[in-house]
């Protein structure tokens, strides 16, 4: 079977994750960049040691798996501090993701807000981002609990529409609902099975 790799990005509740979930539901192989940023940060795993060394010990649980809510404050309030982790972290994420892909057939997804800013999107066969218009993704993202700093906060630290959509084969629009969000997610489906020849 052909291999197909594709790259999904937006940023903060632009909806890449309803994106994903279809994905896979459709059969296809999607791997979460955030879940292999958490392979790294458990007890004595490579991003723990990096966030050791660069924040301090202070920011690892007792066991030494890292305290993700005590970075997230961190970065997002240290623009420094989130440039450094991130140059140290991405390489590795980078590499496991291309050994996964490796070892998998068909076509393999992986979600990342942070694709483009991470310069990831060429290593992907096909790139679509997800959009919405920012005072939906904010009042989205309010809505699901998050502090509205915080919301501001991680919007400032995430590239701009125009930046993903320069890197983007598929722009998704995802400001008129869920049907429309579906419709959309069924046509992306229909144009990656073509790609491999299903």
């Amino acid at each position: 079977m052909a291999k197909l790799t594709v790259g999904l990005t937006g940023g903060l509740a632009s909806g890449k994750s309803t994106v994903a979930r279809r994905l896979a539901a459709a059969g296809f192989t999607v791997l979460d960049a955030d879940d292999l940023v958490g392979e790294f940060h458990r007890a004595n795993g490579a991003g723990a040691r990096v966030v050791a060394e660069l924040l301090g010990p202070e920011y690892l649980e007792p066991g030494g798996a890292v305290d993700k809510a005590a970075v997230a404050r961190r970065v997002f309030a240290d623009a420094n501090a989130r440039e450094q982790l991130e140059v140290a972290i991405f390489p590795l994420v980078r590499q496991h993701f291309r050994e996964l892909a490796a070892a998998t057939d068909g076509v393999v997804v992986l979600e990342a807000t942070k694709l483009v800013e991470a310069g990831f999107a060429p290593d992907f066969d096909f790139v679509v981002t997800v959009e919405a218009p920012v005072e939906l993704r904010l009042a989205r993202a309010v809505g699901r609990g998050m502090d509205p700093g915080e919301a501001h906060g991680r919007l400032a630290a995430q590239a701009d529409e125009a930046t993903r959509r320069s890197a983007a084969h598929l722009v998704i629009e995802n400001g008129a609902g869920l049907d429309e969000l579906a419709a959309r997610t069924e046509a992306l489906i229909t144009t990656l099975r073509a790609r491999i020849g299903h």
